[in-house]
C-alpha cells in the first residue's frame, strides 16, 4: 500500500508557536551570566530573579533547571541555585578545542572569503577597535564573538560552524573578564588575521588564529591564578525558598 501524503495545502499552513516563557527567561539569564552581571558563585534567588525579569517564579524555576542541565547553574539540594563557577580544567579544555576548530576555520576562510567577506571582517574589526577606544567591554566582547563567528561562516563548512557555535557562548563567558586585559593586542592580531585571509594564505591565517586563541587561553588562566578560587564556600541555609 503506497504511503499517504498530506495535501500541499495542509503542509503549507504551519502553525507559528510563540517561544515559551521559560525559554525567554532562560535566554535572558544566560546572557546575564555570560556578561558577568550574574557572577560565578552568585546565589540565585527565584523571587529576586522573577521580580527583576518581570515574570512569575514558575518560568524562573524551569529556566534554572535548563541552565543546570547545560552547566550554567549549579542546583544544590537544601541550599538553592548558584551560578556555575568554571574550573580551570574545563576552561582550558574548551579553549583548547576552540583553538583547533577556529584554526581550521581561518584556513578555509582564506580560500572562500572573497572581497565581500574580507570587507565584512574589516567592518567588525573596526567596531571592536571603536569599542576598545571607548573602553566598552560589552562592545568588545560582542565584536570579538562576531568576528570569530564570521571567520567560521566564511569557511563555507557548515559542520565546522555547528561545532563552533556550540562553544561560542562559553567563549564569550570566559573572554569577558580579560577583554580589557587583551585589549589592543587582540585587535592587532585580528587585523593580521584578516590580512592573511585577504591574501588567501590559509597556512598563515591558521597559524595566526592558533597563536591568537592560545594567547587568549593563557590570559584567562593567568587572570584566574591572580584571583582567589571562584568556587564559593557552601553557604548557611537560607530561610528564603529557593530553586530545588
Amino acid at each position: 500500500m503506497p504511503p499517504s501524503e498530506l495535501p500541499r495545502a495542509v503542509t503549507a499552513h504551519r502553525i507559528d508557536r510563540p517561544v515559551p516563557l521559560r525559554e525567554r527567561v532562560y535566554q535572558a539569564m544566560q546572557e546575564l551570566i555570560i556578561s558577568r552581571q550574574l557572577a560565578p558563585g552568585q546565589h540565585l534567588v527565584e523571587s529576586e530573579l522573577a521580580e527583576m525579569l518581570g515574570v512569575s517564579r514558575q518560568p524562573v524555576r524551569e529556566a534554572l533547571q535548563l541552565l543546570n542541565s547545560e552547566g550554567w547553574v549549579d542546583l544544590r539540594p537544601g541550599y538553592g541555585a548558584f551560578v556555575h563557577a568554571p574550573t580551570g580544567t574545563e576552561v582550558d579544555q574548551l579553549l583548547a578545542v576552540r583553538s583547533i576548530l577556529e584554526s581550521e576555520s581561518a584556513r578555509l576562510a582564506a580560500q572562500h572569503a572573497g572581497e565581500d567577506g574580507v570587507a565584512r571582517l574589516r567592518r567588525i574589526c573596526a567596531e571592536g577597535e571603536a569599542a576598545l577606544a571607548a573602553d566598552d567591554i560589552d562592545g568588545m566582547v560582542a565584536a570579538n564573538a562576531e568576528l570569530h563567528r564570521a571567520v567560521t561562516e566564511l569557511s563555507a563548512n557548515q559542520v565546522l560552524l555547528d561545532f563552533v557555535l556550540q562553544v561560542d557562548r562559553r567563549v564569550r563567558w570566559y573572554y569577558t573578564p580579560i577583554a580589557r586585559q587583551r585589549g589592543q593586542k587582540s585587535w592587532q592580531e585580528h587585523a593580521k588575521l584578516i590580512d592573511a585571509i585577504e591574501r588567501g594564505d590559509g597556512g598563515k591565517a591558521a597559524s595566526i588564529m592558533r597563536e591568537h586563541t592560545e594567547r587568549t587561553r593563557q590570559s584567562y588562566l593567568a587572570e584566574r591564578e591572580g584571583k582567589p578560587a571562584e568556587e564559593p564556600p557552601v553557604p548557611m541555609r537560607s530561610r528564603r525558598r529557593t530553586a530545588r
